[in-house]
């Protein structure tokens, strides 16, 4: 589950400059959704995130608790065997079974595609196009396709499911050309929480025991 849970947060964001005509109505829907997202300060999900691989007969599914500042690379991912934080600058992957605390510098260039922005994946690199509208019980939502203008990339194309209603991305899919699909799905949405700022940085004064591996 250690590899899984890394797979998250180093997929490519393909940050080529987007040279290509977007489809108008998948630009003003998704022009809404960056206002509305980034008008929040803390946003708190509850979300299951899944790794699919038919022809390998591989499914992972995790739950987990994100925090993330809207206007910041700061996060919290909470999950069961691991914890992901980072205060914009350090990451620290906490694996709990380990007692390990791995430590890295966040990646400058801003390539890697960390939970910080999940809620933002379409704003860099990326062509877009609107495929229409999907009715899930009571609630509707618009489709919105990405592809990488880099298409050399590992990953080919990337759909976004957003609630027509409240314009908040609801589900995220991204496929690979090795045949991963990975599926990020948010449950809940809470704008605007309290968490103290402390909440993103790894204080090892308070799990003692942890063994500390700097990767820096």
């Amino acid at each position: 589950m250690k590899r899984f849970a890394l797979m998250f947060l180093t997929l490519a964001v393909f940050s080529s400059a987007v040279c290509a005509q977007n489809d108008p109505k998948a630009k003003a829907i998704l022009a809404e959704v960056s206002k509305k997202y980034r008008s929040y300060d803390v946003v708190k999900t509850e979300f299951s995130f899944t790794l699919d691989n038919k022809q390998a007969k591989v499914k992972e599914t995790q739950q987990g608790t994100l925090y993330v500042k809207a206007n910041a690379n700061k996060y919290k991912v909470a999950m069961t065997n691991q914890d992901l934080i980072s205060d914009g600058k350090v990451q620290w992957t906490y694996l709990k079974n380990d007692k390990e605390v791995q430590i890295s510098n966040v990646d400058p260039s801003g390539e890697a595609l960390n939970p910080a922005k999940i809620f933002t994946i379409y704003e860099k690199g990326f062509k877009y196009i609107y495929t229409g509208e999907q009715k899930v019980g009571a609630k509707t939502y618009e489709m919105i396709d990405l592809s990488p203008v880099d298409i050399k990339k590992s990953v080919f194309k990337v759909r976004l499911s957003i609630d027509k209603v409240t314009k908040q991305i609801a589900n995220v899919v991204i496929f690979e050309k090795n045949g991963n699909t990975y599926t990020y799905n948010v449950k809940t949405f809470s704008p605007n929480v309290k968490v103290p700022e402390a909440t993103f940085a790894f204080d090892t004064k308070k799990y003692p025991g942890v063994e500390v591996v700097d990767l820096r």
